[in-house]
């Protein structure tokens, strides 16, 4: 009996099953992609939660998390680790917050904002 190598085998499997896979995404083209410039259905909950980030309330709590984190660590004494690595994240978070806030501020255009 004729058999085929190994490696012709993997060859023509691959190969099936990259065509599989084409043909299933352009099938899907049709259901998910049909409309260009349509909303993805997590696109408003994504930008609720960006609007939420750089919203006043957020930049205010962001700058008075900033200024514990750093007084907790410049005027903390002896801290154990964890504390310490606490401290740096909390410092991280507030500071990625209020820079994102601070910089919408700054880029958006919209004119002076007296607080």
């Amino acid at each position: 009996m004729n058999s085929l190598p190994v490696w012709d085998l993997n060859r023509r499997l691959s190969r099936l099953v990259l065509f599989a896979l084409a043909l299933a995404f352009v099938g899907m083209q049709g259901v998910f992609g049909g409309a260009l410039g349509a909303a993805l259905p997590w696109e408003a909950p994504l930008l609720n939660v960006a609007q939420s980030l750089t919203g006043p309330v957020a930049l205010s709590v962001s700058l008075i998390a900033l200024m514990v984190a750093g007084g907790t660590l410049v005027f903390g004494g002896e801290l154990s680790e964890f504390a310490r690595r606490s401290s740096v994240a909390v410092l991280a978070i507030a500071f990625l917050v209020f820079g994102a806030g601070f910089m919408n501020i700054l880029f958006a255009g919209g004119g002076a904002v007296v607080f």
